[in-house]
């Protein structure tokens, strides 16, 4: 019986070796250089990414995408201060959850069509995204019995923000509204005579 006893070297197990690591750290690399762009791609972008991923925080977001926000926003915050970047706060309606509206007379014994028809437009509102949110306008669109328009009023945030709140908040306009924040509002409004109704909405211009 004839075979051929085959001994791998010291040499070409050496070689072996160094070829997988050099495979293991290029797959690092390659793993390290992903990462890298994902994340510096989101920071470029972050001023459009970040609000469509931005979860609520009434609850009503998934609890492993609110975490998972959170991590992101939390990188996303280290780099900006490294590279001094501008944040610009989100305009979008859909942020702003509105927990009351009610238009009531001032004074509780008269009625809607009773005398001047003097008001009080009382509105609670909240910015539910884990970002800052610019003030929207707010709209109050006064109808008859019948359900027609009969005036529609529409109030900036410099109108119907209190200005205890503004004077704490003097750059509002540049920041916006901080995530969870809640707002309450008294507005002193003027009926038509013939007012029956009303729906209140946010808009911005």
């Amino acid at each position: 019986m004839h075979g051929t006893l085959a001994i791998q070297s010291d040499s070409t197990k050496t070689h072996s070796l160094a070829s997988a690591q050099k495979k293991s750290l290029k797959l690092a690399l390659i793993v390290l250089c992903a990462l890298v762009l994902i994340i510096f791609g989101e920071h470029l972008s972050r001023n459009f990414l970040l609000p469509k991923l931005a979860t609520n925080i009434d609850g009503s977001s998934n609890p492993l995408a609110v975490k998972a926000f959170t991590v992101l926003l939390s990188a996303d915050e280290k780099i900006c201060q490294a590279a001094k970047c501008v944040n610009r706060p989100l305009s979008d309606f859909s942020a702003w959850k509105i927990t009351s509206a009610t238009l009531s007379p001032e004074n509780a014994r008269e009625g809607l069509k009773g005398g001047p028809n003097h008001s009080i437009l009382q509105v609670e509102l909240q910015n539910k995204l884990a970002l800052p949110v610019l003030p929207p306008n707010l709209v109050l669109v006064i109808t008859d019995a019948e359900e027609n328009e009969i005036e529609s009023m529409q109030f900036t945030p410099q109108e119907w923000l209190t200005n205890e709140w503004q004077e704490s908040h003097p750059d509002f306009s540049q920041v916006g509204v901080r995530a969870g924040e809640a707002l309450s509002i008294n507005l002193p409004i003027s009926l038509p005579q013939n007012a029956a109704g009303y729906r209140f909405s946010v808009i911005y211009p």
